[in-house]
């Protein structure tokens, strides 16, 4: 396994370990209607913490969890119990949708000990394991330093430049109708389409039937078949910066070195009236 991604086996052989800390990144789209947070009362990986993806963000934006502050991030880390030294494993209830947003969250303010679950509690599940039900058992505080990596995140002007420039390649994670503006937004306020330029890369075809993710070299050919080169520089978006991370983690795992995430996504630039849209493949 690669130091990003760890298997539903290896997890089950360390649960109890002292210096893992596996937290539970559910998140769902508005349209699913469902509660991430009541379904991990329900059942969750044993030891496992509710990582709130829309809590943990910068609030007085008016874009959808949006990047917090490293303060605020540190300082709930702290609260989990997550700090220096601790090897996070983050899992979601689908698969892969959600999880990887949060070992990009991670990754972005310096904690490089962090994988993803392959599988998620998806495949946890489906293995017959052990779930546990009720709130998270309070942690003992443990310091957590942030180091932003702002290398990793791109803004809209950054990737207004990039698209004008032709400096970076803009990998857009949403379904092919969404990408085509054949499907409304489902986010009000926000157009239909694309960004000129970019490509669609579906985080779907970086992944397997079972939500496990794909080989890094049929990672790499979803990329390039797309029309992505791997050898140049990479901004992943999709509707709210969320799957984005999938594309973000699959770049990785395929050995591509320059990419970046455009944390506002298509839900800050579809829904800004200045900003160039473009409909069709």
């Amino acid at each position: 396994m690669s130091n990003d991604i760890v298997s539903t086996e290896w997890l089950a052989d360390h649960l109890g370990s002292p210096d893992i800390a596996i937290i539970d990144a559910s998140w769902h789209l508005p349209t699913a209607q469902r509660d991430a947070k009541k379904e991990f009362l329900e059942a969750h990986i044993p030891g496992a913490q509710f990582f709130d993806i829309d809590e943990l963000s910068e609030t007085a934006s008016s874009l959808p969890h949006m990047l917090p502050s490293p303060e605020k991030f540190s300082s709930r880390m702290r609260r989990m119990g997550i700090g220096d030294g601790k090897r996070v494993i983050a899992y979601d209830s689908v698969g892969l949708f959600s999880a990887a947003r949060a070992w990009w969250m991670f990754k972005v303010f310096g904690h490089d000990d962090v994988t993803v679950l392959d599988g998620g509690l998806k495949k946890w599940l489906a293995e017959g394991r052990a779930t546990a039900d009720g709130p998270a058992l309070k942690a003992q505080e443990r310091h957590f330093t942030a180091r932003f990596k702002g290398s990793m995140v791109k803004d809209m002007k950054e990737v207004a430049a990039a698209l004008k420039s032709g400096a970076g390649q803009i990998a857009d994670a949403r379904s092919g109708t969404r990408f085509r503006g054949e499907e409304v937004e489902p986010r009000p306020g926000v157009r239909a389409g694309h960004m000129p330029g970019a490509r669609n890369v579906h985080y779907a075809s970086l992944l397997n039937p079972d939500g496990t993710l794909k080989s890094p070299d049929a990672i790499a050919a979803a990329f390039t078949s797309a029309g992505v080169d791997l050898a140049r520089p990479v901004i992943t978006s999709c509707g709210s910066g969320v799957t984005a991370a999938i594309l973000t983690l699959g770049l990785t795992l395929a050995g591509a070195r320059d990419h970046a995430l455009y944390d506002g996504s298509w839900t800050e630039w579809g829904g800004n009236p200045d900003s160039p849209v473009a409909t069709g493949a």
